[in-house]
């Protein structure tokens, strides 16, 4: 295996979505991940970003936030970097293949209110691969900079499902071994929610978008994305302006389907969404202020 030379790539404009997705496509059957491969160094970075507001409120009406705020979801920079991200990762040095990729974590720190009005910098890099019980795991990390000031940074896990040999590092106590959290709302969601999503974010996975792709990638039916489950669940919790946010998509959400949203008694930190009928944990999650007290 070689190691690349970690360099930064200044981009002019925001990278166009189809294309990037259509090669990743492409490229994914000739991918053969593993948690030792070689990977792109390449930090992309993209100056002089300005937040497109009709499709902010596009995404805000989908997810259940306000329309019309002055300040950015604790979630939206994710859809800012997204396209910076599939361009590492649809590119033939990234080991593991686009289609059927599952995001499996983020961890979200904003620092301060980020005004949707504002210029500001984007970067974004792979910062490793690491094995996982059911494959391949890759680590991403997205930065939002207004001036010298990082504002808001993200570090996303993406899993590559294929057979494996290796053991992975010890796994913390699952928390879907904890008592349900008190149920606070309850969601039905229509068979059209990964499309929607994914019109205002621009990640048009196959898996989200019609049963028969998905089922192309062994789901029944189509999922619904990680990170609408977990904007919709901070839409309904509320996050501090400095915030830092913590959520692991433990199970799909299947799409049409009904979930149960869970918040701790008090004001607390925890959230979850489990399946409405079943019990069957899908996303566990904690907010808190940042710094932490």
């Amino acid at each position: 295996m070689t190691t690349a030379t970690p360099t930064t790539s200044t981009l002019t404009g925001v990278p166009a979505l189809a294309p990037l997705l259509a090669r990743g496509a492409l490229l994914s059957p000739l991918k053969r991940p593993r948690p030792d491969a070689d990977f792109p160094r390449t930090r992309l970075v993209l100056p002089g970003l300005r937040v497109d507001l009709a499709r902010l409120a596009a995404y805000e009406r989908v997810c259940g936030f306000p329309t019309g705020a002055d300040a950015l979801p604790v979630t939206y920079p994710h859809v800012l970097g997204f396209p910076l991200a599939m361009r590492l990762m649809s590119g033939r040095g990234f080991p593991l293949p686009l289609l059927g990729l599952v995001h499996t974590s983020i961890g979200i720190t904003r620092r301060t209110v980020i005004p949707a009005t504002g210029a500001y910098e984007l970067a974004v890099r792979v910062e490793g691969l690491a094995p996982h019980r059911r494959g391949t795991e890759a680590s991403v990390v997205t930065e939002l900079r207004a001036g010298a000031d990082v504002v808001w940074e993200s570090r996303s896990t993406y899993l590559a499902r294929h057979r494996t040999t290796a053991r992975p590092p010890a796994e913390k106590t699952p928390s879907e071994h904890r008592e349900p959290l008190p149920a606070r709302a309850e969601w039905q969601l229509a068979g059209d929610t990964g499309r929607r999503y994914g019109a205002a974010s621009g990640d048009r996975n196959p898996i989200h978008l019609h049963p028969l792709t998905a089922r192309l990638f062994g789901f029944p039916r189509a999922i619904a994305h990680g990170m609408w489950t977990v904007a919709r669940c901070l839409a309904e919790h509320g996050t501090p302006d400095a915030a830092v946010v913590r959520a692991e998509f433990r199970s799909p959400v299947l799409l049409p389907g009904t979930v149960t949203y869970g918040a701790e008694d008090g004001g607390g930190g925890r959230f979850e969404l489990r399946g409405a009928r079943d019990g069957r944990l899908h996303l566990s999650g904690e907010v808190g202020p940042y710094p932490a007290a």
